[in-house]
């Protein structure tokens, strides 16, 4: 078992420092010192809880499909299947189709953007699935082969 040292200057409360100054301001924050506001994060943990902010953080996503990118604002507690939605709104591609990157790997539909670390102005690349995009183009072929021609030759020369 390791003992480590530490100061209890570490953990003192930041509201707690300045208030032996004579000059101090009374913003009314005396009754809030002593209470601390807890939360819970949708991966489970037990977080002190944030102030000043809204109760929704919205981050834009710079979303990269090929030679082009789209700018999307999403809720930064949002899931990549619901981005992946709100992708298919701007992109015509399915959910299904789709192929999200992030730090060079594929994520989850069920994981969240501020679990994996995706922050405001990050990018996201978007692929194509392969095997869906190679089943569309084998169809599309056998719709234009059976179009292409209404007769058929009897006899080949």
């Amino acid at each position: 078992m390791i003992k480590l040292r530490y100061s209890k200057k570490l953990f003192r409360r930041s509201s707690s420092k300045g208030s032996s100054g004579g000059g101090g301001s009374s913003d009314g924050d005396a009754g809030v010192r002593g209470e601390i506001e807890w939360e819970v994060r949708p991966g489970g943990m037990l977080v002190q809880k944030r102030e000043g902010r809204g109760d929704v953080e919205v981050i834009t996503v710079r979303v990269a499909t090929g030679f082009s990118w789209h700018d999307v604002s999403i809720g930064a507690t949002c899931t990549f299947g619901e981005l992946k939605v709100v992708l298919s709104m701007v992109t015509g591609l399915e959910p299904r189709e789709q192929r999200l990157l992030f730090r060079g790997k594929e994520r989850e539909d069920c994981d969240h953007l501020h679990m994996v670390g995706v922050r405001d102005k990050d990018k996201v690349l978007l692929l194509e699935d392969p095997a869906l995009k190679d089943l569309k183009l084998r169809t599309a072929l056998a719709a234009q082969a059976a179009v292409q021609s209404p007769y058929q030759p009897f006899i080949k020369v």
